[in-house]
C-alpha cells in the first residue's frame, strides 16, 4: 500500500520496491533512525538553509550527530548550489568534523518550493564523489499544487548505478492529513541500511491497528487519486487567496512557491534600524504578542538573511484567514512604519518562553538512592526540563 501510494504522489514517474521500505512512528522517528544508521556521535550532516527547525532535534538530540547549515541566498530564491555545498564541506573539514551526508527537503519546508531535476542530479553526484550519503525528505511530495511538477530523487536515480548512498524519508502526516497516526517511511537503496533500520524501528513501530486501517484505505486507488487531486486543488486556492491578500498589504512572498503548507514571507522592510537577528526577533515578538499571529522567524530555520518569516496558510478556515489578513494589513501593511524598535519596549526578546512546570520529565536528584528493587519517589526531584533551544528557535507547535 505505501509503495503504491508513494508512486501515486510522485506522479507515477518512479517505482518503489516494498522490500526497501521501513515503517516508523512518523517522519521524526524515520530521520532519527536513519541518523543512527549513518552517523556516529560527533559526525555531521550538511543541511541547506533555511530548513525545518525540527531537524536540529531529530538529527542531534539523541544521536549525538551535528548539523551544519549550507547557507543559501535570496538572490537565487534560496536554491542550493554546489559552491555553497563545497564551502560548508570545507568548513566542516576545518573544524575536524567528519561529514556523513547531505539532508534536503523536497518540496521545501519552509520555502514552499520544489527542487528541479538538475539540482537533484548535482546533489547525487556531489554526495557520490564525496562518498557520503544523500537523504531526501519528501513528506510534501503529494502537496505540490502548481508547476513546476515534483521530481523525486527516485526518478533521478532510477536508471543509475551506485546509488546505495541515496535514502528517502516520507510520511502520511502532511499529504494525507494524518499527523496523529504516526506513519513514517524510510526508503533506502542500501541493503545494509534497510536491515539496520528495520531492527531499530522496533523502538518506534506503527501500531497494528493503524497499519490495518491505512492499508485498506491506501489500497483504494480511486479514492487515493481523488484525494490527492482535491488536496492539491484546495491548497492551490488557499495559497492563491493568502498571497493575494498579502500583496494587497504590499508584502511579497518568495517567488515560485508551489508546494507544501507554507509561504516564505519577506518582511525585511520592517526591520529597523538595521536588518539583524535582534531586530528580526523583536519583530517576531511583536507579531506574536501584539498582533496575535503564530509565525516562525527565519532565525528558527537558520536563515542567513534577517527578515524572512514562515506563514502557514493551510491550517485556517476562510474566516480565520480573513482575520489574519486584516491584522497583517493593519499592522504590517504598506502604510506601516518599521515597528521592530517600537516593539522592543512592549515585547522584549524572549528566546525561549519557559513552559509551565509539569511532571512529564523526570529529573533524578544526584543524592537519590536507587536500587534494582525499589524506587523512592521522595528521593527524586520532579521538575520541568527543557533543552537549550538558543540555536533552534521554534515557535509554539511548529509543524
Amino acid at each position: 500500500g505505501i509503495a503504491l501510494f508513494m508512486e501515486e504522489v510522485g506522479g507515477r514517474k518512479a517505482k518503489f520496491e516494498k522490500e526497501r521500505i521501513v515503517l516508523t512512528a512518523g517522519a521524526t522517528a524515520a530521520r532519527e533512525v536513519l541518523t543512527f544508521c549513518l552517523a556516529d556521535p560527533g559526525e555531521a550532516f550538511l543541511v541547506p538553509s533555511p530548513y525545518y527547525p525540527g531537524f536540529d532535534r531529530d538529527l542531534r538530540w539523541r544521536t549525538g550527530a551535528e548539523v551544519i547549515p549550507v547557507e543559501c541566498k535570496s538572490w537565487n530564491n534560496f536554491k542550493v548550489t554546489l559552491s555553497a555545498l563545497e564551502e560548508a564541506y570545507r568548513e566542516a573539514e576545518n573544524r575536524k568534523i567528519r561529514v556523513k551526508g547531505v539532508l534536503i527537503t523536497n518540496p521545501s519546508n519552509p520555502l514552499g518550493t520544489t527542487m528541479d531535476s538538475q539540482t537533484l542530479r548535482e546533489l547525487v553526484c556531489f554526495t557520490r564523489e564525496k562518498k557520503i550519503h544523500l537523504i531526501c525528505d519528501e513528506i510534501y511530495a503529494g502537496s505540490v499544487f502548481s508547476g513546476p511538477r515534483f521530481v523525486s530523487v527516485a526518478e533521478i536515480v532510477a536508471k543509475e548505478e551506485n546509488v546505495e548512498h541515496v535514502h528517502i524519508i516520507y510520511s502520511l502526516s502532511k499529504d494525507m492529513g494524518l499527523p496523529g497516526f504516526r506513519v513514517g517511511v524510510i526508503y533506502s537503496y542500501n541493503d545494509a541500511v534497510v536491515t539496520a533500520a528495520r531492527r531499530m524501528s522496533s523502538f518506534s513501530m506503527v501500531s497494528s491497528q493503524t497499519q490495518h486501517m491505512l492499508g485498506g484505505m491506501l489500497r483504494d486507488r480511486t479514492f487515493v487519486r481523488k484525494y490527492i487531486e482535491e488536496n492539491k486543488s484546495r491548497l492551490r486556492e488557499r495559497q492563491r487567496e493568502f498571497v493575494h491578500g498579502l500583496s494587497k498589504a504590499g508584502i511579497e512572498v518568495l517567488a515560485g512557491s508551489n508546494a507544501g503548507l507554507f509561504c516564505w514571507v519577506d518582511l525585511r522592510h520592517l526591520l529597523h534600524p538595521q536588518k539583524t537577528a535582534e531586530t528580526e526577533l523583536r519583530l517576531w515578538n511583536f507579531i506574536v504578542k501584539e498582533i496575535g499571529l503564530n509565525v516562525s522567524p527565519g532565525l528558527s530555520c537558520h536563515c542567513g538573511e534577517s527578515g524572512w518569516f514562515r506563514f502557514c496558510f493551510a491550517n485556517m478556515t476562510v474566516a480565520t484567514m480573513q482575520e489574519c489578513l486584516n491584522r497583517i494589513y493593519k499592522h504590517l501593511g504598506r502604510n506601516s512604519q518599521p515597528i521592530a524598535e517600537e516593539a522592543a519596549s512592549r515585547s522584549p526578546i524572549t528566546f525561549c518562553t519557559p513552559r509551565p512546570k509539569n511532571k512529564l520529565f523526570l529529573s533524578i536528584d544526584r543524592g537519590a538512592q536507587l536500587t534494582s528493587r525499589s524506587f523512592n519517589c521522595t528521593e527524586a526531584q520532579l521538575t520541568s526540563r527543557r533543552l537549550n533551544m538558543m540555536n533552534c528557535m521554534e515557535s509554539p507547535r511548529t509543524p
